[in-house]
């Protein structure tokens, strides 16, 4: 959570709205935010934190462990028109990369503006795939792995 606040401002000026789900408490999320997050980030978080009361977010999305009672760690980016266009799902003691999830932003919306594709490894300004007849045999001639 902490480390989305952090891109809290690299991801509002690419227009994302970043939301939280847990199925604690608004009243946990709220100390919580008070007493660790905002000694981690100035000023805690500013992003909504939703209280998934009975697991049904989770159940949707697929992460909640009805053995558990608990959401799973995931992340899923949902373009402008509500379609689901990525999902991460990590095991609980796994921390999440946030800086991949901002990457994963810039290149969909990259992708949406340009209809390009973005190869593996790609990072804002690099090298993208025009799709076509043209790109049938030549993505070698264009882009390689960089290891």
């Amino acid at each position: 959570m902490a480390a989305v606040a952090a891109l809290q401002k690299e991801l509002s000026d690419t227009g994302t709205q970043v939301l939280s789900c847990s199925i604690d408490s608004v009243f946990s999320h709220k100390i919580w935010d008070e007493t660790e997050l905002s000694k981690i980030v100035k000023g805690g978080i500013q992003y909504p934190m939703i209280w998934d009361v009975g697991g049904n977010i989770g159940r949707m999305y697929g992460v909640y462990n009805e053995k558990s009672g608990q959401n799973g760690r995931g992340v899923f980016i949902i373009d402008p028109d509500g379609n689901l266009q990525s999902i991460a799902v990590l095991a609980d003691q796994m921390g999440r990369n946030f800086d991949e999830v901002l990457r994963q932003v810039r290149g969909l919306q990259h992708i949406r503006k340009t209809d390009e594709r973005v190869p593996a490894g790609w990072e804002p300004g690099g090298q993208t795939l025009k799709p076509g007849p043209d790109l049938v045999g030549h993505v070698c001639d264009i882009w390689r792995p960089k290891k």
